[in-house]
């Protein structure tokens, strides 16, 4: 499949059937996310995947509540990766506290975006969470409290009738511009 045509059919599910995900295609997609370039080549990033069905139900939970209710498919989703930031290297601690950037946030969203356009070459939907209940999340994962997640991604096979939507973007002239702004 060419490129662009991998990211067109790339999309946020929201919906998924009860087909388990096969081991070999998470990992491709978690190898994908592994081989991410990030600053300093520090790979600020721990993948921790949630599949035991227990687990994974509990944290999806933790994704919605009772006035916030737009994640609730995610109790759907077979699978869960869990994106921890880890420490980065410390040139890009200095780096990034002298131009007031948080490079690990940067990285983990391009291994992400890695995982999801792979998961997506596999067939797999995925969506990408950033609103969630942290600290009960990390309770539940075992997380260490000086850490921090940055990034859940719901995984799974989406229903046969999920139909691919064309996407809704801004054209190249509005969002491009040529040696000045």
């Amino acid at each position: 499949m060419k490129f662009l045509d991998l990211i067109k059919i790339r999309q946020s599910v929201r919906r998924y059937s009860s087909e388990s995900v096969r081991k070999d295609k998470l990992e491709r997609c978690l190898e994908a996310a592994r081989l991410a370039p990030s600053a300093s080549n520090s790979q600020p990033w721990t993948f921790l995947v949630v599949e035991d069905p227990a687990i994974k139900d509990k944290v999806a939970h933790l994704t919605f509540d009772k006035i916030v209710s737009f994640n609730k498919f995610v109790i759907e989703a077979p699978v869960l990766v869990v994106i921890i930031i880890e420490k980065p290297k410390l040139i890009t601690r200095v780096g990034g506290f002298i131009k007031k950037i948080e490079y690990p946030k940067i990285d983990i969203g391009i291994a992400a975006a890695h995982f999801c356009l792979q998961a997506a070459e596999e067939g797999l939907g995925t969506c990408m969470l950033g609103w969630f209940s942290e600290k009960p999340i990390k309770q539940i994962l075992k997380i260490p409290p000086t850490k921090k997640i940055g990034l859940i991604i719901s995984v799974g096979y989406a229903p046969e009738d999920y139909r691919i939507r064309e996407k809704s973007r801004k054209s190249l002239d509005q969002v491009v511009r040529y040696n000045a702004y």
